[in-house]
């Protein structure tokens, strides 16, 4: 396993392969044109709000199982 560095900040993409990925997993042909489109257009502050909503829910979420354990 790679050393673990100190951070101020994570990160999260969603790559076009990322997305033709998941298109793939669900059965559905996704053209290379269509997810740049989806990406840029479409959907790029709706992908990154829900991104920020799910982190700060699995941090929130993290942050309690810990302080619950702490006891």
């Amino acid at each position: 396993m790679a050393e673990k560095r100190k951070r101020d900040k994570v990160i999260a993409e969603i790559t076009l392969c990322h997305l033709l990925r998941l298109a793939c997993e669900q059965g559905l042909h996704v053209s290379r044109e269509q997810a740049l489109v989806f990406l840029n257009e479409e959907s790029a502050d709706e992908t990154w709000k829900h991104m920020m909503h799910a982190g700060e829910d699995f941090v929130r979420g993290s942050l309690f199982r810990r302080s619950i354990g702490a006891e």
